[in-house]
């Protein structure tokens, strides 16, 4: 049913125009103090036909901000500037969530504002690389791990960081719980090495995570908080497959029974046998909206509709140089190649200068 794509959708309380949402995209141009600048306006304005926009990734506190050009949400000139990105958004009848996401260990202490560190669950590395703003690519650190009363700041920064979303005039919030990020160091027993109350079993596990949905929740309402999870990725290590699909299960039941508007479900990589199985077991297990995310193409995306897999779509990275994706997928007009060498760039260029596509 091609229609039901593009058909309105309700969320919670929003009444939104389509069934496409635009993906969390890291783009980097929060070049100034990590604070929302005129691209960032622009940009998002421009993508406003989307069923819903969900920001790029936004720290709650300067620890987060392991990233270079990223964004935050934790000061005043924080909430002033994004204000005006929903305000363009709404003026164009958009919607948008802001995404928040806590670095943890997948930083640099050079990409840090003065007086923050890496943190995370465990002292536990992540491999790999990542660029630096003055030192190129670097191995990630091992991070200092958090005591229990620091984990215990953490949830109150991310809710505190809620509810500045919601005075900058935001929609809703999705917390970033997927690839590798804090709320995903926790879930994770690789990652995850504790001894407190927030590491061993699932259920402490996902404590974290939990207290901080159910916190945002309660100060700003269930109809305005979604989560972002992506089961199999490389934020799980080398967990077992059976313990994966055993932690999100009981992660997702806790979810449904607190009401929270959206589960946003990632995949990365190929469709396995053990993926396929804990997305349809999600499916059943959650009753809310469940939005899904992996690349799909128009056709993919009707398809997983039509077989009611899903609710919504999430498009990432077409969205990037088609900032009329919605038009273009229901028109059939042909999309903007991808051209990855302007993705992280410090400059407007493949970032606003994208045309909307003329019949």
């Amino acid at each position: 049913m091609e229609t039901q794509l593009f058909a309105p959708y309700t969320l919670g309380k929003i009444e939104l125009a389509n069934r496409i949402a635009m993906a969390p995209l890291t783009r980097c141009r929060a070049i100034h103090q990590n604070t929302p600048n005129d691209w960032m306006v622009e940009y998002y304005a421009q993508r406003a036909s989307a069923g819903l926009i969900i920001t790029e990734g936004t720290s709650p506190s300067p620890n987060g901000l392991g990233y270079k050009n990223i964004p935050g949400m934790f000061n005043q000139a924080h909430v002033d500037t994004w204000g005006k990105v929903c305000e363009a958004v709404h003026q164009k009848e958009g919607k948008i969530f802001l995404q928040m996401m806590h670095t943890g260990r997948t930083s640099h202490s050079n990409n840090l504002p003065e007086g923050a560190e890496v943190v995370g669950a465990s002292p536990v590395a992540l491999e790999g690389q990542i660029s630096t703003y003055d030192l190129g690519r670097q191995p990630y650190p091992i991070p200092r791990p958090m005591t229990t009363e620091e984990v215990q700041s953490c949830v109150q920064e991310f809710v505190e960081s809620a509810v500045k979303c919601v005075e900058a005039g935001f929609d809703g919030v999705e917390i970033h719980s997927a690839h590798g990020y804090l709320p995903n160091q926790f879930i994770s027993p690789h990652s995850n090495q504790r001894s407190d109350q927030y590491g061993g079993s699932n259920e402490k596990r996902c404590r974290f995570v939990l207290e901080v949905a159910q916190q945002m929740l309660d100060l700003i309402g269930k109809e305005r908080v979604g989560i972002r999870i992506s089961p199999f990725s490389y934020g799980d290590g080398e967990t077992d497959l059976d313990t994966i699909a055993q932690t999100y299960s009981y992660l997702c039941k806790e979810l449904d029974k607190m009401g929270i508007v959206y589960i946003h479900l990632s995949n990365m990589g190929e469709m396995t046998e053990h993926r396929r199985k804990l997305w349809d077991d999600i499916r059943q297990i959650y009753t809310g909206t469940l939005i899904l995310c992996g690349d799909y193409t128009k056709e993919t995306a009707i398809e997983a509709l039509d077989k009611n897999q899903g609710d919504m779509i999430a498009f990432g990275r077409d969205y990037i140089g088609n900032p009329d994706l919605v038009e273009r997928l229901k028109h059939n007009y042909p999309l903007t190649e991808r051209n990855r060498e302007t993705w992280y760039t410090d400059n407007e260029v493949g970032y606003t200068d994208y045309s909307f596509y003329e019949v």
